[in-house]
């Protein structure tokens, strides 16, 4: 059974402390200071980053197209969790759509579960996975813009650029892979919706998984 302490994206007080007590394992992400500037129903705000095939990919590069951002971290259970076959499915089926699937990993350097480019790509590969590009945020910037506390951490950016979707990838937050097909997965119902021109019955939801290990994190 793996010790990592998974996240959870700001609750109320009470709120919290109610999750607490439903779920013991769950716990706050050591934050930045720095305050996020994304906000559900705003202008995704654009970024620059570079993937694992040093290529440099800019949100704004896919304007009048439906984007989602996958927070990442093949050390953390919960990805491994949804890479058993969930999340590669997701990127293959919506990908097809037209969408563009870009995976982020805001692991800094220093961190036990940091790997380099070729690494990451690597097991990308292995896992089958079939996002439209993976990308380096080793600084954390682009994760800290975003406001991304976990992995996963789930968003999804309308062809005109505004933030539709944040939160959890689905509705049961544990690190069992039979759960999986008893939650509601957030993340197909908002792009099954948004590709049909539908508003997102949930635009947003609890984040939950592993911290994002940030660059100089408590």
């Amino acid at each position: 059974m793996s010790n990592r302490t998974p996240a959870v994206s700001p609750l109320t007080r009470r709120q919290f402390s109610g999750a607490l007590a439903a779920a013991p394992w769950l716990a706050s992400a050591a934050f930045s200071a720095q305050a996020a500037t994304a906000a559900v129903g705003q202008a995704a705000p654009d970024f620059s980053a570079v993937d694992t095939a040093g290529k440099t990919h800019r949100l704004s590069d896919y304007k009048g197209k439906l984007v989602v951002l996958e927070w990442t971290n093949p050390g953390c259970p919960f990805v491994r969790k949804h890479y058993s076959g969930n999340m590669q499915s997701l990127q293959k089926e919506f990908t097809a759509k037209g969408v563009v699937w870009l995976a982020v990993n805001s692991t800094e350097a220093g961190s036990g579960d940091y790997l380099a480019p070729a690494k990451l790509a690597g097991w990308m590969a292995e896992k089958q996975g079939q996002p439209s590009a993976t990308l380096m945020d080793e600084s954390g910037q682009v994760g800290q813009l975003y406001g991304a506390k976990t992995t996963p951490h789930m968003y999804i950016i309308s062809p005109q650029g505004q933030l539709l979707y944040a939160g959890g990838i689905d509705s049961i937050p544990s690190a069992r892979v039979d759960d999986i097909k008893t939650a509601t997965n957030y993340v197909r119902q908002g792009l099954t919706e948004a590709l049909g021109g539908k508003p997102l019955s949930v635009a947003s939801s609890r984040a939950y998984g592993c911290s994002v290990k940030y660059k100089d994190a408590a």
